[in-house]
């Protein structure tokens, strides 16, 4: 019995840890469209389509930054090809 009720704790906790990251990553990309529609840049949608054409793959993550070394804004993408490399 307390390995049951061990189990369904564990399972019930990891659950509630991968709700609220895919909720942290929808709330990225709502935050990450927003801004890009208020500066007038194109959509994340576009950007992704434009890194895949660059580099053949899966895009595993993207983030909107404002480069303090650099001229603003850009996208960034975490990209892994056939083969697994970044």
């Amino acid at each position: 019995m307390k390995n049951s009720s061990l189990t369904l704790t564990i399972a019930v906790l990891l659950s509630l840890g991968i709700l609220s990251t895919a909720a942290q990553a929808d709330d990225d990309i709502k935050e990450m469209e927003a801004i890009s529609k208020g500066l007038g840049f194109i959509t994340l949608e576009q950007a992704s389509a434009k890194a895949l054409a660059a580099k053949a793959g899966v895009i595993k993550d993207s983030d909107l930054e404002n480069r303090k070394y650099s001229k603003g804004w850009d996208y960034e993408f975490k990209i892994v090809d056939a083969y697994g490399h970044e």
